[in-house]
């Protein structure tokens, strides 16, 4: 039996999920979890087979990082597929194998993706690899830097400081990030950059 630990939001989905999953003859649902403070215990106690993690929670570390003594399991990482950027960020994860579906995708495919990754296989969605290419962001590396401490609510002197940089240069940067998002507020440059995959 594949020993599966559902890491996910929403009861409804996960339920659903769960469901399709425990109907497979080679799989059993050990542990649901939708909080990230849980997901440690769950490994530790139930020690999975395979992880399937929405992105939020994956991102949390706690299964990037492990919390069963045995080390991590595989994992499949379920993306957003408007938020493609996410699939980068996660690839630098090296320690444990991944695997990547969009969070739209027939729960037939998150059952093949369990087999595969349980059986030491490797799964990539080709449509999230094609997104993540095809996102330009027009946002320089500095105004990615300024509009993420943006986004955790730090005003322009806070962000400075973090930054090194005077007020000045930071609302200059404020400025240009709105001209390229088209954004009248930082609340919704910030909004707009998630949603294409910027930030």
């Amino acid at each position: 039996m594949i020993r599966t630990l559902l890491a996910l939001n929403g009861a409804l989905i996960r339920g659903a999920l769960a469901f399709v999953l425990t109907t497979q003859e080679d799989i059993e649902v050990v542990a649901e979890v939708e909080r990230a403070e849980d997901i440690g215990t769950a490994l530790r106690t139930q020690r999975p087979d395979v992880a399937v993690a929405d992105v939020k929670l994956f991102e949390a570390g706690v299964l990037s990082n492990g919390g069963a003594s045995s080390g991590p399991p595989p994992v499949l990482v379920l993306v957003d597929p408007r938020r493609p950027k996410v699939l980068g960020d996660a690839l630098r994860v090296r320690c444990q194998r991944l695997g990547f579906l969009g969070s739209d995708v027939a729960p037939e495919r998150v059952v093949e993706a369990v087999r595969r990754l349980a059986h030491g296989g490797s799964v990539v969605d080709a449509d999230l690899v094609v997104a993540a290419l095809n996102r330009d962001n027009p946002l320089t590396a500095r105004e990615v830097e300024v509009l993420e401490i943006a986004a955790e609510g730090w005003p322009v002197v806070e962000i400075a400081s973090k930054l090194s940089l005077s007020s000045g240069t930071v609302r200059n940067h404020l400025c240009r990030i709105a001209g390229k998002t088209g954004a009248r507020t930082r609340i919704e440059a910030v909004r707009i950059a998630r949603e294409r995959g910027w930030i």
